[in-house]
C-alpha cells in the first residue's frame, strides 16, 4: 500500500527548505505568512534576535470588522495592506518574503501584491 504524507507535513518540509535559503535581518526583516482554514496571519520578524517587529491577522477586531469572510482572497489582500501600513509606521520599508511553504498563488499572492502596492519592497 502506498503511504502518502499529509499536506501539512509536506508544507512544513517546504517551509524548512525555504528558511534554509534566507532569514530576516535588522536591515531587511522577514515577512512570514501563515494561513489556516479560517484565518491568515502575517508577521515581520528579525531573525538575528528572534523578535517579531510587526504582526497582523484576520483575528484582530479592527481587521475582522472590515471583512465579510476571513479566509478568502479579499481578506488576504486587506491583510497585506494592513501589515504594510504597520511596517511603514514602524520604519520598515524592505522585507524578505517568506511564503511559509504555501504555493505562491491565490491568497498568498494577493497578500504579497497588496503589501507591495501599500509600499513594502520585496
Amino acid at each position: 500500500m502506498v503511504k502518502k504524507e499529509s499536506r501539512s507535513k509536506i508544507r512544513a518540509k517546504k517551509h524548512l527548505r525555504i528558511r534554509n535559503r534566507f532569514s530576516g535581518t535588522a536591515e531587511r526583516p522577514r515577512l512570514a505568512v501563515f494561513r489556516s482554514n479560517n484565518h491568515m496571519y502575517a508577521q515581520i520578524i528579525d531573525d538575528t534576535v528572534g523578535n517579531t517587529l510587526v504582526s497582523a491577522s484576520t483575528l484582530q477586531k479592527d481587521v475582522k470588522a472590515e471583512l465579510e469572510k476571513t479566509n478568502d482572497v479579499a481578506a488576504a489582500a486587506y491583510l497585506g495592506k494592513v501589515i504594510a501600513e504597520k511596517a511603514i509606521a514602524a520604519g520598515i520599508t524592505t522585507v524578505v518574503f517568506d511564503r511559509g511553504g504555501f504555493v505562491y498563488q491565490g491568497k498568498i499572492q494577493a497578500l504579497a501584491d497588496a503589501a507591495r502596492e501599500a509600499g513594502l519592497e520585496f
